[in-house]
């Protein structure tokens, strides 16, 4: 009786632990590479990309995406400027939206999404060279390597680095 009892014990742990390194694993594909739009904002998708693709709220902090909203008029070297309700519109989303874990710890003052400590890490592998590429053009292209990138798909197995 008690090598029964033991038994069952061992199973019920095996099994617990085997549920609960599944969902390890669904959780890391959906917040590592997975989607990282949550939410969506028709004028943000409008508005934000016409010149760049809508960059996912979720990799700054809701401080800096307030530096972006409030800094239009001089948007990296370009005159962003909207009308005061789309703006509010987007920067309510943009807040809300925003990243709140490690993706975003150790973020500046400056709000460049290729200058957080994650981005960094995660294209540690990609030589500065391959940034210049007439394809690429710069770390901000997200699209270039990223196909999924406008739908807020960065996944690894997703990538395609132009040459």
């Amino acid at each position: 009786m008690l090598n029964n009892t033991r038994r069952w014990m061992l199973d019920l742990m095996l099994w617990t632990l085997s549920v609960f390194v599944g969902m390890a694993l669904i959780a890391h594909e959906a917040m590592a590479e997975g989607n990282l739009v949550r939410g969506d904002n028709a004028l943000w998708r409008a508005e934000c990309g016409t010149c760049h693709i809508a960059y996912p709220p979720q990799l700054l902090p809701a401080a800096s995406w307030r530096r972006v909203m409030s800094g239009l008029e001089k948007h990296f070297g370009t005159d962003a400027t909207l009308d005061a309700g789309p703006a509010a519109e987007i920067g309510t989303f943009l807040e809300q939206s925003s990243g709140t874990g490690k993706r975003v710890r150790g973020v500046a003052d400056e709000p460049r999404i290729t200058q957080t400590p994650w981005f960094v890490r995660e294209h540690d592998e990609v030589p500065a060279a391959a940034w210049r590429r007439p394809a690429i053009k710069s770390a901000a292209n997200c699209a270039a390597c990223h196909a999924g990138a406008e739908r807020g798909d960065f996944r690894e197995r997703n990538i395609r680095i132009p040459q």
